[in-house]
């Protein structure tokens, strides 16, 4: 049977006893280095906030109860940049005055016409669906540029909601939108409505928008149209359209379309429709 040679000896020393090269020494670190640091850590990324009150350059202004919270983890102090927007277009730079446990304050600096919004009005029409697949598509959806979200109670949804606990989870999606918008830089705040009817939203004029209704057994795709200026897309729950809806859909001009050969559950259905459409006529 062969034999190895022994372990070399480097091998065998203790880590604690290593000297390592003088160039791989590293110097000192002095708390203005620290600082540098975050300084260069912050610049990456400037926190961003949604107001509800109307920044002007010079105010002062309360941001709200959590971003105290936000500015904590990320240890934030006063001075620090951060931006605010109030979801009607443009973002405010400003700098922190105070941060507290409890309370955190900035002056307005300046504001900054930015927009970053498609030029492809997109509403999507989603049949509500259960668990977290719901604050999931919206989260998602905001970030792929929908201006419009339409919560629907089909026939076939899984959850079914009191007139409280409606209003109660449609404040909860319009915080998840929100923060959606800090997060991926949109000025804007998708309009997310009340959760209606099916037949109530198919009664609504729709104008000169493509409507667009997701079926796995659909004929035609996304690349048969011309671009639009506007889409409405309809989606459907877990257990699809029931068929007197899909009929009275498509009554009401919505053509059905497919996304590749593969059935797509709720959640994923209309995120990638959703990418797809900016990719052929929207910023993408």
């Amino acid at each position: 049977m062969r034999r190895f040679p022994p372990v070399p000896f480097l091998a065998r020393t203790p880590a604690h006893t290593l000297e390592l090269p003088a160039a791989e020494v590293s110097e000192e670190i002095t708390p203005g280095m620290l600082r540098i640091g975050r300084m260069k850590q912050r610049a990456a990324r400037i926190p961003r906030f949604h107001v509800t009150v109307t920044p002007l350059p010079g105010a002062e202004i309360e941001l709200p109860g959590w971003a105290a919270r936000h500015c904590a983890v990320l240890r934030l102090r006063r001075g620090d940049s951060v931006v605010v927007f109030d979801g009607t277009g443009g973002e405010f730079a400003a700098e922190l005055t105070l941060s507290s446990n409890d309370t955190t304050r900035a002056r307005v600096v300046s504001k900054h016409a930015v927009e970053r919004e498609s030029p492809l009005g997109i509403t999507l029409a989603q049949c509500i669906s259960g668990g977290d697949r719901m604050d999931l598509t919206l989260q998602k959806s905001t970030e792929l540029g929908v201006t419009r979200i339409v919560p629907i109670a089909s026939e076939r949804s899984i959850v079914k909601l009191s007139p409280d606990r409606a209003d109660r989870r449609v404040t909860h999606w319009r915080k998840v939108v929100i923060a959606a918008c800090e997060q991926c830089g949109r000025n804007r705040i998708p309009d997310v409505t009340r959760i209606t009817d099916l037949d109530a939203f198919l009664a609504e004029p729709f104008g000169d928008a493509l409507r667009l209704l997701l079926s796995p057994d659909a004929e035609g795709d996304l690349k048969r149209f011309d671009p639009p200026k506007s889409v409405t897309l309809l989606v459907g729950p877990e257990g699809g359209l029931a068929p007197r809806e899909r009929r009275h859909a498509e009554n009401r001009g919505f053509l059905p379309v497919r996304f590749g050969p593969r059935v797509l559950r709720t959640e994923t259905a209309p995120l990638a429709v959703l990418a797809a459409m900016q990719g052929l006529w929207g910023d993408c």
